[in-house]
Parts: C-alpha cells; sequence; structure tokens
C-alpha cells in the first residue's frame, strides 16, 4: 500500500525559450565498467550539462530560488580509481525553481586540483585518502615537505555550498585553500575565496554556521591541541578569534567535520578521533585515513559565550562519533536563566568503522543481501551549566525507529540555535549499505511522529508514534536519496510549512528531483534527470534576488 498521494498529471506549460542543453565530452568511466554498480557510486557521465526538466506534479509557485548541491562526483582519473567516497572531485549540481518551471544542470568545479589532475592525467594533491604516486625518495621528502607547508593538499571543494550574508556563494571541503567561490546561476568557479586575516592553520571545519549576520566556524590548532573560534562579518573576508579551547584529552584535537551553536554559545565538540600527523604522512591510507581513535584520551564538549568568548562549561560525555550535529538550544529555568545546552547529532555509536565502510569497493560491491551499514541514532548531548564535570548523551529516540540509520540532516534555518521539533535526515531500510531512506522526526514533549520514505517507483513509509510504540511501513528498495533540504514557506507561522528537496540516484540508472510537503510528507512533483547523478553531499538554497 502506497499513503503518500500520487502524483498528479502535470500538463507543463510551453518554456519561455527552446530547452538549453550544453554538453561537454563524456567522461571514460573505469569505475563504470560493471553494469550493476549503482549510479550512486559512479562518476558522473560528463562534466557540464544544463536544461529545462519536465515536472510530474505541481511545483509551488512560491520556491522562487535555486538549490545547489555539493558533493563528489568523478571518482577518477586517467584509468586509476579513487578509494573513498570523499576523494572524488566536486561537482556541483543546480535546481533552479521560477514560477512552476525546472532548470537543472551541473558543472564540475573547477579547483587547482581538478585542473591539475586533467591536465596531467593523474592525482597531483593529497585528497582524504589519496596520495600522489613520487617517483623517487628524494620526490618523496619534496612532497613532504609541500605537505607541511600546505601546497600539497587539496582544494578539492566537495563538501558543501553555502551562501554568505552578502550573497556571495562559497564551496567548501575541509581545507581552508579548499574555498571556492562560484556563480550559482552558470555555476562557472569564480575563484578562490582568500582570508584575509593571519590566523594561519591548514584546516577548519567543513561546516561553517552560516545566517545573514555571521559566518562562524572553527579552526583547530595542530600544534598546540586545541580550536580557534572565529567569525566572519558579511561583506568582509576577514576571520575574527571570539575565543580558544584548548584540549583536555589526547596528541591532538579530535576531528571536527561539524558543531552546533545556540543563541548565544558556540559548542565545541572534542572526539577521540583524532586528527593524527603519522596517518597524514604515509603513502598509503590506513584504516582510519587522517585519524586515529584514542578513547583513553576521553570526549569532551566546550561551549564558549559568543560575545565574550569566555568558556562557561567544559563537560566530559560518553565516547562518540558524528560527522554532524543537527541542532541545539538552551534550556532555562522559570526565571529564565540557561540551566543547560542541549546538542543534537547523528551519532554513530562510538563506531569508527563507518570511515571504512563509506570505501567506494564497499559501497559498489553490495549484494543487497547483507545488512553492513553500521548502527546510528539521533544522539543527545545535554550539558549542564551549574559546574558539574559531566554531561550526558543519550538517544533521542528508539533507534529501531528510524532503521538504526541517522545523518545528512537538515532543519528549517529560522530555528537555529533555538528549540524545534522537526529535522530532516536520510535513515535506513535494512538490510542496507548505506542511508536509503528520507526521515522526518517529529519531537514533541508529548509524543513523536516519524515518516521514513524510500525513494524508488514506489514509496516504502515508517510511521512512528513513540508513545503508542507502533510502526507501519511501506517499501520498496532501490533507490539512494541525498540530503533532504528544508525550505520554508515565505510567511509560514509553522515550523513544517515548507518543501523537503531531495536528490535521488536509481539503481537502474536513472534519477530525479523530488519535493515533499514538508508537513505531511507526501510526494508533490518530481522531475527525471537525463541520466542519474552521483551521490552528493550537502546543499544550500539561494532565493530568487
Amino acid at each position: 500500500m502506497n499513503v503518500a498521494t500520487p502524483p498528479m498529471p502535470r500538463t507543463t506549460p510551453p518554456p519561455l525559450q527552446p530547452e538549453k542543453k550544453i554538453f561537454r565530452r563524456e567522461w571514460s568511466r573505469p569505475d563504470d565498467r560493471h553494469d550493476h554498480q549503482h549510479v550512486a557510486w559512479t562518476s558522473v557521465r560528463q562534466e557540464r550539462w544544463e536544461g529545462e526538466l519536465t515536472v510530474n506534479g505541481d511545483i509551488p509557485l512560491w520556491l522562487n530560488g535555486t538549490y545547489l548541491r555539493n558533493g563528489p562526483g568523478m571518482w577518477h582519473i586517467g584509468n586509476y580509481n579513487f578509494r573513498h567516497l570523499f576523494d572524488g572531485y566536486a561537482t556541483l549540481v543546480k535546481l533552479n525553481f521560477e514560477d512552476g518551471r525546472l532548470i537543472a544542470g551541473h558543472r564540475q568545479i573547477e579547483s587547482d586540483a581538478y585542473k591539475a589532475a586533467k591536465k596531467n592525467n593523474k592525482l597531483c594533491y593529497r585528497e582524504f585518502s589519496e596520495v600522489p604516486k613520487t617517483d623517487n625518495f628524494l620526490a618523496y621528502v619534496g612532497e613532504l615537505a609541500n605537505l607541511f607547508s600546505g601546497s600539497s593538499l587539496t582544494d578539492n571543494a566537495n563538501t558543501g555550498v553555502v551562501k554568505l550574508g552578502d550573497g556571495r556563494v562559497v564551496c567548501l571541503t575541509e581545507t581552508q585553500k579548499g574555498s571556492i567561490m562560484i556563480d550559482p546561476e552558470t555555476l562557472d568557479t569564480i575563484g578562490r575565496f582568500e582570508y584575509s586575516d593571519s590566523l594561519g592553520g591548514l584546516i577548519h571545519s567543513a561546516h561553517p554556521i552560516v545566517t545573514e549576520t555571521e559566518f562562524l566556524t572553527l579552526l583547530p590548532d595542530l600544534v598546540s591541541p586545541g580550536y580557534l573560534v572565529v567569525r566572519m562579518e558579511p561583506g568582509t573576508n576577514e576571520r575574527k578569534v571570539i575565543g580558544r579551547v584548548s584540549c583536555r584529552g589526547g596528541p591532538s584535537p579530535g576531528w571536527v567535520h561539524s558543531f552546533p551553536v545556540t543563541e548565544h554559545y558556540v559548542v565545541v565538540p572534542e572526539m577521540p578521533l583524532r586528527y593524527c600527523a603519522q596517518n597524514l604522512l604515509k603513502a598509503e591510507p590506513t584504516p582510519l585515513y587522517k585519524f586515529q581513535w584514542h578513547p583513553e584520551s576521553k570526549a569532551y564538549l566546550h561551549v564558549m559565550c559568543k560575545s565574550s568568548g569566555k568558556l562557561v562549561a567544559s563537560v566530559e560525555v560518553p565516547l562518540f562519533i558524528t560527522f554532524h550535529f543537527i541542532n541545539a538550544y538552551e534550556e532555562k529555568d522559570e526565571e529564565g536563566r540557561v540551566t543547560a545546552i542541549v546538542a543534537d547529532c547523528c551519532e554513530h555509536n562510538a563506531d569508527t568503522t563507518i570511515l571504512d565502510k563509506l570505501r567506494l569497493q564497499n559501497l559498489r560491491s553490495y549484494d543487497g543481501q547483507e545488512d553492513v551499514l553500521p548502527d546510528a541514532r539521533v544522539g543527545r548531548f545535554k550539558i549542564p551549566l551549574d559546574g558539574s564535570p559531566y554531561g550526558k548523551l543519550e538517544a533521542a529516540l528508539d533507534p529501531n525507529e528510524h532503521g538504526k540509520g541517522m545523518d545528512m540532516c537538515s532543519i528549517n534555518p529560522a530555528y537555529l540555535g533555538k528549540k524545534y521539533r522537526y529535522a530532516y535526515a536520510c535513515g535506513a531500510q535494512r538490510p542496507c549499505n548505506f542511508p536509503n531512506t528520507i526521515t522526518k522526526v517529529t519531537k514533541n514533549l508529548v509524543s513523536y511522529d516519524l515518516y521514513t520514505h524510500i525513494l524508488v517507483n514506489e514509496f516504502i513509509i515508517m510511521q512512528i508514534d513513540l508513545v503508542k510504540k507502533e510502526a507501519k511501513n511501506w517499501y520498496q528498495e532501490g533507490a539512494v536519496p541525498s540530503e533532504p533540504y528544508f525550505v520554508a514557506r515565505p510567511g509560514a507561522t509553522e515550523e513544517d510549512d515548507g518543501v523537503v528537496i531531495s536528490m535521488v540516484s536509481e539503481k537502474n540508472g536513472g534519477g530525479y528531483a523530488l519535493l515533499l510537503d514538508g508537513s505531511t510528507f507526501e510526494e508533490i512533483a518530481r522531475a527525471k534527470f537525463p541520466y542519474g547523478l552521483p551521490y552528493g553531499l550537502h546543499g544550500c538554497w539561494v532565493p530568487k534576488k
């Protein structure tokens, strides 16, 4: 049974102009030689395409703007196949919505790493798990010198894309040099986003906190283990230090792929999965790549006041592994005093194997029978502000209700740093090797509702009431959705009044853009791409000017 409303037939009005298509040469793809490989894990067919899509259903007329999605989309150079999902050269995809129409397109981000690889037909910069091959020992020593200077680190901006408060759009990865400005309309690469300060360092959080008024990020200090918390004002390229947090454990800072904020505080996570200089120097990837697991060093969360830079709490918490924090907010007593910080994340039960499961060989060789995706949950931290040395980490809801899979979350941005009820994420319908559902998590003091959809020709829908502890399921396997991104309806007063956008890669090689109603979670529109696109990571919304 399919309880989602079937999309209504839609008569597409005549286009304003003939359909625009841009084609460049198709890649010779050694990663795509086997028909059974899912299109989500194969390199994009060509480096550029643009055209108007036929829409099945109705795009809300208020939805006017461009959804941009970034992610690794080309996993080979010449005849050499990359090894890890995070290695691929960045492919930027756009969905431009205007008056019920949809123009789609994609283009490779022209980083120095990508351009050098094309020119020399080989890897030229250090990627997540890949290191350029050297011909002899002296060349290897020279490459190490370039590593310490940062010149050999990649600028392959394949992780996220953000719209700054002044309107500039920047693609990001974890290397600071991998901050690249793009044109959101043409997808042209404008050039490197140069930070004008003298803070130095080689890496930063891949996920800054970006609003109309500020840009907040963390700069890990690998020499004197800790983190700089910095702010950048709209219209500038200068980061200014709010404060510094020194690590409480371990030989180096923990990985900070993302971090949460509240209205008044920045939460700095210190994971026991820590940066490792020795692994960084090795020519071949280790099981944990650039990191090392140090459970003996324990795990901590630090809370810093945004305005003063003062550290107001530093607590030990249970060991955890997370790529992505969802949101955080302040708990107050009856007199309005902040008593604790609550921070939610996609937590992998302190299981470091999630990194190795994302090797392309693992993703491509999956036969659909064995369940190999490590468990995950909505991890909820509670950080007391009364001087207590310990914080709590618990599941915000029963992990079984979303298939023990949870990642790639978004929320209504108006609720950033505030108490919120809804989150949209990728969950799991098992057996699987990767999150394969879109999930709406509803948080309420009385009950929870969770809706899960597998996006193929029909939906899987999981509706869960955590008071009655009941679940109903309808599903069909075969599709891999990207991060569900929530866009609020202008003038909305309800938190979930808007649409959820995702791009879906199909097992048969196809793919489509999908729109779900943010409240009912029913499909309202879809538009098929001319060919399936590889799996992408994170996106942003650029409203029409």
